[in-house]
Order: structure tokens, then C-alpha cells, then sequence
């Protein structure tokens, strides 16, 4: 059994663990339709009921796949992003990786966060899913972490060009449950949450075992607010779920882990195994102690990464080992975790 907890005041409960689908746009190694169908299927068997893609990944395959796969089930919750639309380029080499998919998909991402962009990429997202509905909707990549200095002018269309105002028409008038962002960085949400009401925010990389800034003045906004926070990345790209000793190459942030975080993770992995704990487990289970977050997100690419995750979720983890993640210094004092509750 997989519980729900609400998102904001939306209506809509996710269970609290998800499916990220940015594996179904072939990130960064290609999948089989009948891989990803296949996933699905178990997923949804076990329990999990809420999918969350993308227009950017797989430059709409994963949307594809995704709607294909839910289509005709019933309990789903699905979310999908804007921010970006796809423009059809027969001059584009679909054989090549683009911006990190193996995807045969012949379109290429224009940036667009404004009133029409946003409700264009709506109608697009229904199209590619072959659903009537996708319950939350998140503004994706905005903030100067994705965009540098052009965010200024993606920022104007969101708020001054009407972007947030469709998506709260979109809410208004019932055609979605809620609207949020999904970002991997916490000031634009800040920024976001002095704009307009907020329901959801899927945040990556950004609340995990590594990294707990969100604690100073993000996720209590989320609080205080009553703004769902859905946790991606909980792996940090993964050196959280592989560990320092796998024997092939550390990922970080997308990127190769620098040596203070590969250390940092050895003292943690000593203070797992130390309680028989897999490092994976305390990762996936970590963000839910908070009492603002509704769900993780893992990253699911077959139907043995859905059984090893269903695994990691129901992992057992002594309150010993959070007791002593804080001693050494590995987790921040003011950092909710399951301890609490088993206290």
C-alpha cells in the first residue's frame, strides 16, 4: 500500500511515491515503447499513481509513451509542464543525442512562458498524451540557474506577458487542479510565491540527504503558504542511489560529483552501513519526513528499477541511523526525518 497526501488545495492526493517519465523521452539511453509500457503496467500495479512528464523530454515521447500507457486507467494523477514548445525541424539528426535524449522525435524546443505560449503547450501536451486531462500543470525551467541572464525576459512574459494569468484561468475554470513550477532551484520559487497562488512545486536535486538550503526560507514559505512541494532528483543524479564504490563513474547534479561531495557521501554510506541501511533507501525516504512534501519522484526506467524502488520505500531504517547522520554533522539539525515519527 502506497499512502496519498493532498498537493496545496487543489482537490487532487498523489501517492508519495511518484514516477518521473524523463526516462521515457530516452534520457540519455534509448528505451523500448514495450520497455516503457511494460513499466507502466507494474508501476500501477503496485500503486503508484502519479506520473510526472515533460514536453522537453524526449521533445515528446515521454508524453507519448506515458499516454499510452495510462490511457483508459482510472485513479491517475498526471502532471505535465510548460515554458517550452516544439517546433517541427525535418532538418534536425534525430540519431544524435540532443540535449541529453536518444529521442527520434523530429522537434526542437523553443522557449515560451507567455499567456498564449502556455496555453498552447497545454492544448499540445493533451494531444501528445491522448488524455483529457493533466491535473497539475508546472511552469518548467524558468529562473536564472536554466536561463543566466536571458531570465529577466522569460520572467516578463510569465508575469507582465500573462503567462502566470493562463495558468490561473486554466485552474479557475476546472480544466487543470493546479498550477506550480517544476525548477531545480529555490529562489525563483520564492519569487514565484509573491506572484501568485501557488498549489505544487516540483523542486530537483535541491531537498535531498546532500542538500537541505531549502530548509532556510523555501520550505517554510511551502508551509506557510500551503503549497505542495514534490521532491525530484532524490538521488542527486545519482550518487545517492549508486553510491562512491560502484566502480564506474559519480554523478552529481548531471554532472561528474566533485571530491568534497564524493567524501561527504562515504561518511554517509559509513553511517548506513554501520545500521545494515541502504544508502538508497535513506535518500528515498528522507524528503517525505517534511511536513510540506507530498511526494519523491525517482527517475523509473524498467519494470526491475519499479521492483527496486517499491523495495527501497519499504525499507525499514532505524531511527539510530538519523540520530546519527545529525551527530556527525551529516544532516542538519532542523532537517525533519523518520526518527521523529518513531520517537
Amino acid at each position: 500500500m502506497i499512502k496519498k497526501r493532498a498537493v496545496g488545495d487543489s482537490g487532487v492526493s498523489v501517492t508519495e511515491l511518484g514516477f518521473g517519465c524523463g526516462t521515457f523521452g530516452n534520457l540519455y539511453r534509448a528505451i523500448t515503447d514495450a520497455t516503457a509500457r511494460a513499466t507502466v503496467d507494474l508501476a500501477a500495479e503496485a500503486g503508484i499513481a502519479f506520473y510526472d512528464t515533460a514536453p522537453f523530454y524526449g521533445f515528446g515521447l515521454s508524453e507519448r509513451r506515458l499516454g499510452d500507457a495510462l490511457r483508459g486507467r482510472d485513479g491517475m494523477v498526471v502532471s505535465s509542464k510548460v515554458g517550452r514548445l516544439l517546433v517541427a525541424d525535418g532538418a534536425l539528426d534525430t540519431g544524435a543525442m540532443r540535449d541529453g535524449f536518444a529521442s527520434p522525435m523530429p522537434f526542437r524546443a523553443v522557449y515560451d512562458y507567455s499567456h498564449d505560449g502556455i496555453l498552447r503547450s497545454h492544448e499540445a501536451s493533451l494531444h501528445r498524451l491522448g488524455l483529457a486531462r493533466v491535473d497539475l500543470l508546472l511552469v518548467h525551467d524558468i529562473g536564472r540557474a536554466n536561463h543566466g541572464d536571458a531570465n529577466a525576459r522569460y520572467w516578463e512574459q510569465l508575469t507582465q506577458g500573462g503567462g502566470f494569468r493562463a495558468l490561473e484561468r486554466l485552474r479557475d475554470e476546472g480544466t487543470i487542479a493546479g498550477l506550480g513550477l517544476g525548477v531545480n532551484e529555490t529562489a525563483v520559487c520564492l519569487d514565484a510565491l509573491r506572484e501568485t497562488r501557488l498549489d505544487v512545486v516540483l523542486l530537483a536535486g535541491r531537498y535531498t540527504l546532500l542538500e537541505q538550503d531549502a530548509l532556510d526560507a523555501f520550505l517554510p514559505a511551502c508551509v506557510a503558504q500551503r503549497v505542495s512541494v514534490l521532491v525530484g532528483g532524490p538521488y542527486n543524479s545519482g550518487i545517492l542511489a549508486t553510491g562512491t564504490r560502484s566502480g564506474g563513474a559519480l554523478h552529481y547534479n548531471y554532472d561528474l560529483a566533485p571530491p568534497a561531495i564524493v567524501e561527504r557521501v562515504r561518511r554517509i554510506e559509513a553511517v548506513a552501513e554501520a545500521h545494515d541501511v541502504p544508502l538508497a533507501a535513506a535518500a528515498l525516504q528522507f524528503p517525505l519526513a517534511h511536513p510540506a512534501v507530498a511526494c519523491v519522484l525517482p527517475g523509473l526506467a524498467g519494470a526491475e528499477q519499479v521492483a527496486r524502488t517499491l523495495d527501497l520505500y519499504r525499507a525499514d531504517i532505524p531511527a539510530g541511523f538519523w540520530r546519527d547522520l545529525r551527530a556527525a554533522g551529516l544532516l542538519r539539525a532542523d532537517a525533519p526525518a523518520p526518527d521523529a515519527a518513531a520517537a
